[in-house]
């Protein structure tokens, strides 16, 4: 009996995998702390969220961007530039804190954002470091960094809360310090670049790539999970806080909710390859589903920690599954513009949800904010179904093609 080894994951996965811990850490930090000092410095509580959606919109701005300079510089140096325009941005909020300044604060998370939007390509990195045999599994461990984030964020939060005269300012200089560390740790990474197609005559016009139904499918079910994660999550702050629930309970939520988006990634990757992507994703869009009806219960602590739980869970195995699926929808060579393509839709409608996050929990209600993201979830089922129908359409018209092919060769040898 031969025992199969598994190999291991080169250390360039793992150094990423740090790298996005650090990142994610920083996202969290700012979940939790800017809806809160957009309620503090904006003279409308309906904007207290835009500068969650300004720091999605840049995130959004950047992913084009960071496929075209992946491309021509290689990974290394576009995740250096963007961890750069971080630490402006980190520098712009810490001056708009000061001034009191609403809208220069919105600035610097438009451009924290951008270096977000850059760093989201670790996980694609990784891909490539690995290579596609390991690819599921190098994906997942890369995401596996938001467990160390799941504790160091809202930590981060919490202990530099008030370390400063100014409210929340002490939370930019923690940010500060998370960015300049992953800025030394990617210097000493050695990332290899992208494959560049033999011949960029074959290389398809983003027109073609979204017309080929399993790549389409990928992108349509990461921007949903996404958007449906992202707007729930950022809206949880202020429905707690109107609730009547502290600041420590509201990072401690957040807490549970980021380690459930994150710790399943150690198993998710074996899941994967064991079940299939399709069937991963049903699994993640139940526990979508479960959170969002959890979410019409009374808003204790309880059920928002355990909706927001299911929530995270929901979002691990939707969005890593399409994400490695992805990965197998495209020719050699198009990697860095399907996953710039990718990230832009991904993000472009994750924007748009944190900027509705704050109207519609103060128009709506937070009950009702969750039963309006049901249809999101079906529209998933709906996408996977379609896609189910025309393979099997596919297969039919294949199988009648085979025999219509043997009965005329055999009408032939008569």
């Amino acid at each position: 009996m031969t025992t199969r080894i598994t190999p291991r994951l080169p250390l360039t996965v793992w150094g990423l995998a740090l790298c996005q811990a650090l990142l994610v850490s920083g996202n969290i930090l700012l979940i939790a702390v800017s809806p809160l000092v957009g309620n503090q410095l904006s003279a409308n509580a309906d904007w207290s969220t835009l500068p969650v959606a300004a720091q999605l919109l840049g995130l959004t701005a950047a992913t084009l961007p960071s496929g075209w300079l992946t491309a021509r510089l290689g990974r290394k140096r576009t995740f250096l530039i963007g961890n750069g325009v971080g630490l402006v941005g980190i520098a712009i909020c810490m001056l708009a804190l000061q001034a009191s300044n609403f809208p220069l604060f919105n600035l610097g998370t438009f451009a924290i954002g951008m270096s977000i939007g850059a760093g989201m390509l670790y996980r694609f990195a990784a891909i490539d470091a690995a290579g596609p045999a390991q690819r599921d599994r190098a994906l997942s461990l890369v995401m596996a960094g938001g467990v160390i984030a799941a504790f160091l964020g809202p930590w981060l939060a919490r202990a530099s809360q008030h370390g400063f005269e100014i409210p929340f300012l002490g939370c930019f200089v923690g940010l500060a310090g998370l960015y300049a560390l992953a800025l030394v740790l990617l210097s000493r990474l050695t990332l290899p670049s992208p494959q560049r197609s033999p011949d960029s005559k074959l290389a398809r016009r983003p027109g073609a790539l979204l017309r080929h139904p399993p790549l389409l499918a990928a992108v349509l079910i990461a921007t949903l999970s996404y958007a449906i994660m992202n707007l729930a999550m950022t809206a949880t702050p202020l429905a707690m806080t109107h609730a009547g629930h502290g600041f420590g309970d509201v990072t401690n939520v957040i807490q549970w909710h980021i380690l459930a988006m994150f710790a399943p990634s150690f198993v998710t990757g074996d899941l994967t390859r064991r079940f299939g992507h399709q069937r991963m994703i049903v699994v993640g869009s139940l526990s979508l589903l479960a959170s969002l009806l959890y979410a019409l219960l009374p808003a204790s602590l309880w059920t928002f920690a355990i909706g927001l739980f299911l929530l995270g869970l929901g979002w691990n195995f939707t969005f890593l599954p399409a994400s490695a699926w992805l990965t197998t929808t495209y020719r050699s060579g198009e990697g860095p513009r399907v996953q710039a393509l990718n990230d832009c839709a991904v993000f472009s409608l994750t924007a748009l949800s944190a900027l509705l996050a704050g109207p519609l929990n103060a128009w709506l209600g937070w009950q009702t904010l969750n039963l309006m993201l049901i249809p999101l979830v079906l529209g998933m089922w709906l996408v996977l179904l379609v896609l189910r129908q025309q393979a099997r359409q596919e297969k039919t018209l294949q199988e009648n093609a085979v025999h219509k092919k043997t009965r005329h060769e055999a009408g032939l040898g008569r």
